[in-house]
């Protein structure tokens, strides 16, 4: 399960990035930022989701005593 975390993370960083180079290279003039930050924002939640149920099915644990 670690390993598919770091990936989405990865993923996420790579989406954030591209977005940035789109908003600079394209100066507004198409919707590729909007798609770039709405795989990000979409691979948060799934991210999200994957360490709730984690930790609900207790293949992850917490800290706290």
């Amino acid at each position: 399960m670690r390993i598919v975390i770091i990936l989405f993370m990865i993923f996420i960083a790579v989406s954030l990035i591209s977005a940035g180079v789109f908003l600079v290279k394209d100066r507004g003039d198409s919707d590729r930022t909007l798609k770039a930050l709405t795989v990000r924002i979409i691979l948060s939640v799934c991210v999200f989701v994957m360490l709730m149920i984690s930790h609900y099915f207790g293949w992850i644990g917490s800290r706290l005593g």
